[in-house]
């Protein structure tokens, strides 16, 4: 696709330094531009490509800028990296929506399918599935017995839902998820550990999205339940009967074990443990890799294993990096302290 200056202008109300007739035909990181490109800068610290950028047109953010003119052709705006997210999803939307059924796929005569939906090739939709109309259900994708999918959602190739699972509307999944798999429930007896049979499901709200290669349990019984806006980064397990709430974070490789509650607007960091059967308060930060082992307040922000506030972690570590010295001292005032006592 070709744009003008002026038309990008238009979709962000931006305002033009310099060529409205500049031609864009793609974009480019700040630090690569092209001729012919499109990029952005939204922070003062990449402020100099404002001068070096072979990019073509560059949105940015006007308090940035301190010339009348500029060589690439600059669209000024209150806040560049939104506006360029904004034309990013514009851009998204102008590639259409695959509809219709492949050959290869599988579809229950029971399951119930909405209007300009697509079905990939080799998807397996079980009996009494529904899916919401305008979903987009890629190659090799298993949908099992009872699952719902909403509208307007994205479940891409190779992602797992097993039975009875509900999916919002608006929702991404990536692929190799698998949502409702057996929650990691045995009970110890004589002979060995016995399995406890998982009935539950998991419950996904509206505006989900989740990366590849995670894990969500399904619950005991009940429902283990992600809240509305959560956003969910890559190879990710949270196990049976969590319960997350509206608009949080969580970064790769975290894992939340069973019955945790976890409230709402939280920033959880990569690498992050959370031990089962505690509450996470809303507005909470844990910083990556720490260990949370008990329940966490609003607003707090923790780090290290196991995790404590924030701001004790760093002080307390001030204190660990000189340990060796520190214990040198003290041994020289012990033998000090040893010496006077003999004279």
């Amino acid at each position: 696709m070709e744009f003008t200056a002026s038309q990008i202008a238009s979709f962000i109300n931006g305002k033009i330094i310099g060529d409205e007739n500049a031609l864009i035909t793609g974009v480019s990181p700040i630090e690569s531009g092209e001729s012919g490109h499109l990029s952005f800068i939204a922070q003062d610290r990449f402020a100099h490509h404002l001068d070096t950028s072979k990019c073509s047109v560059l949105i940015v953010t006007e308090a940035l800028l301190n010339k009348d003119q500029y060589n690439p052709t600059i669209i000024a705006v209150k806040d560049a990296y939104l506006s360029f997210q904004i034309l990013m999803n514009l851009y998204q939307e102008m590639q259409g929506k695959k509809e219709g059924v492949e050959d290869g796929s599988s579809i229950h005569d029971t399951a119930v399918i909405g209007e300009r939906v697509y079905i990939g090739a080799f998807t397996y939709v079980s009996e009494k599935a529904k899916i919401g109309e305008g979903s987009q259900i890629y190659p090799q994708v298993y949908i099992g017995k009872g699952v719902k999918i909403g509208k307007n959602c994205k479940i891409d190739s190779g992602a797992r839902i097993y039975d009875y699972c509900i999916i919002g509307d608006n929702c991404v999944i990536h692929s190799n998820t698998v949502i409702g798999g057996d929650g990691f429930g045995f009970q110890p007896t004589p002979e060995g550990f016995q399995k406890i049979p998982q009935l539950g499901n998991v419950i996904i709200e509206d505006n989900v999205e989740i990366g590849s290669n995670c894990s969500i349990d399904r619950a005991t019984i009940g429902s283990t339940m992600i809240g509305k806006g959560t956003k969910i980064d890559n190879l990710i397990q949270i196990a049976h009967n969590v319960k997350i709430g509206a608009n949080n974070v969580i970064a790769a490789q975290a894992g939340i074990a069973g019955s945790t509650t976890i409230g709402d607007w939280n920033q959880i960091g990569g690498q992050v443990g959370i031990v089962g059967h505690i509450k996470i308060g809303s507005q909470v930060k844990i910083q990556a890799q720490s260990g949370v082992n008990s329940s966490v307040s609003d607003k707090e922000t923790v780090y290290g294993s196991p995790a404590i506030s924030y701001n004790d972690y760093l002080r307390s570590y001030v204190h660990f990096r000189n340990l060796p010295e520190l214990a040198k001292r003290i041994n020289n005032l012990e033998n000090n302290s040893k010496d006077k006592t003999n004279e």
